[in-house]
Order: C-alpha cells, then sequence, then structure tokens
C-alpha cells in the first residue's frame, strides 16, 4: 500500500504567481521507519512535542539558522525513505479561480498517483489536507473520485481510478506525513515565487532548495528528466504569448536548477 498525502500552497490569487497543487507518495512499507526517523529527529534536535511542523513559522525558541537545518533534514530524510513528490503548477492568471484551479490540482495529481502505481504495483490511498471551499464543494469532489474517477479526458470520457482504495483527510499534527508534504511544497513555493517575483536576493536560497527537492519528484529512473506524471504545468496549451512566455521561464528556472522537466508548453494541441 502507497500513501499519498497531498496539499496546496500559493493558494491566494496573484497576478504572476502560480497555484501549486502537489501530493508525496511514501511507501506503506517503510512508513513506520519513517515516522520514527522524523520523531529521533525532532528530539535530537529539541523541537518541542507540541510544535506542529511546517514550513512557516519555526518553533519559538529556534533561531533562523536553526530552523533552516532543521527543514533540510526533513527533506533529506524524505530522500532516504524513496518518497516521491507529484507536482501540478498553474498561472493564476490563467486559472478560473482559486478553489476551481484547487480541484483541478487534485484531479490531475490523483490521476498521475493512479498511473504511477501501474508501475510501482500495489493499492494507493489519497490524505487530502482538509480544507473547506465554498459550499464545501471537496465532499461531494472526494466522493466522485471515488465512485466515478476523472472525466473529461481528450482520450476517454471519464476513468475510474482503480489502483486507489479511498480518499480521505489529513490534517498537520495528526501524522508527521503532512508536515512533510507542507515543508516540500513551501519549499517549492518560495523557489518559484522568488523567480516570478523576480526577488534576487533569495534565488541563492532558491537554488539550495531546489537542490534538495529535486531528488524526491518522481521519474521512472533517477537520472531521467522529470515526466508530467512528476510535474505538469497546466494547462497544456497556452495561446497568450506573455503568459506562455512565463511558464516557459519557470520551466528554465527549474531546469537551470537541476530540475529538468520532459512537458512540452505549446501554443497549440497536440493531440
Amino acid at each position: 500500500m502507497h500513501l499519498f498525502y497531498c496539499d496546496e500552497t500559493n493558494l491566494e490569487e496573484r497576478a504572476g504567481d502560480f497555484l501549486i497543487y502537489g501530493g508525496l507518495i511514501i511507501d506503506g512499507a517503510t512508513a513506520k521507519e519513517f515516522s520514527a526517523a522524523i520523531d529521533e529527529m525532532r528530539t535530537r534536535r529539541g523541537v518541542p512535542r507540541d510544535y506542529q511542523l511546517k514550513f512557516n513559522p519555526g518553533p519559538e525558541a529556534f533561531t533562523h539558522e536553526q530552523f533552516i537545518a532543521l527543514k533540510q533534514e526533513v527533506l533529506q530524510l524524505t530522500a532516504h525513505f524513496g518518497a516521491r513528490l507529484v507536482v501540478y503548477t498553474i498561472l493564476h492568471d490563467v486559472a478560473s479561480n482559486p478553489d476551481i484551479a484547487r480541484r483541478n490540482g487534485i484531479n490531475t495529481v490523483c490521476y498521475h498517483f493512479d498511473c504511477i502505481l501501474n508501475r510501482l504495483g500495489g493499492a494507493g490511498l489519497v490524505l487530502i489536507d482538509r480544507f473547506n471551499d465554498e459550499g464545501n464543494a471537496i465532499d461531494a469532489h472526494l466522493r466522485d473520485k471515488f465512485t466515478v474517477g476523472i472525466t473529461g479526458l481528450p482520450y476517454s470520457p471519464e476513468m475510474r481510478l482503480a489502483n486507489i482504495s479511498g480518499f480521505h483527510y489529513s490534517a498537520i499534527g495528526q501524522s508527521h506525513f503532512p508536515s512533510i508534504v507542507d515543508v516540500a511544497l513551501g519549499s517549492l513555493r518560495l523557489a518559484i515565487n522568488a523567480h516570478t517575483r523576480q526577488m534576487a536576493g533569495l534565488l541563492g536560497t532558491a537554488n539550495t532548495l531546489l537542490g534538495l527537492l529535486s531528488p524526491l519528484f518522481w521519474r521512472q529512473n533517477d537520472s531521467d528528466p522529470v515526466p508530467e506524471l512528476g510535474f505538469q504545468f497546466s494547462p497544456k496549451v497556452i495561446r497568450a504569448t506573455r503568459y506562455r512566455e512565463k511558464y516557459l521561464g519557470l520551466k528554465d528556472f527549474l531546469a537551470r536548477a537541476g530540475i529538468v522537466t520532459y512537458q512540452e508548453i505549446t501554443d497549440q494541441r497536440t493531440y
């Protein structure tokens, strides 16, 4: 059984920013050992028992340097235990609204998780970080993912996500794994925002974070570029030149930091 912990970041609608939705695949066979390693790290570093680990803020008594080292070790442990990151991103300028974009992100990463399970073998559970959107549409959305699957694909009206045994909610503090996802996606958000907002003073930090994140992205082989199953830019077809240039700029920025993505960004349909 593989666990897929999911969360979003950069949800606030802001021109030029990318909404990011992602999930971390954790092998159930190593989950107990992975969780114990996080326990040991917290004890060794003096993290208070009641502190709920997130990308920000850090423990009250920690210095900035101590908190950076803590998060760095979290990402290194995540790579050590073979967890793999699956990410969807869309420019706010082209998204209908953040809630719809987030649900589309859930669709995409869950579909990709199901495809990855075909390669890994076995079943999976999806665990979504709990949130309340308008009308609490997320509840019906997740029921639909389980009973129907994915709809509106270019090659099929619907497809059951047969490898996924259930869709559930999670929250930081109920397990170490939602915290790890928050740290990973928060790190990716900082790096991407440093690029898109032209924050030159943060580009060194951004490159360091992307170097830590690079081993986490799902690839068929570790030396391969990251395929769409590991990192998808949405939409695939971007007709407006000014927006397409933002996607291409992000793609190039990630590649310079060692995260080479396979997906082509075009201005016309390729199917």
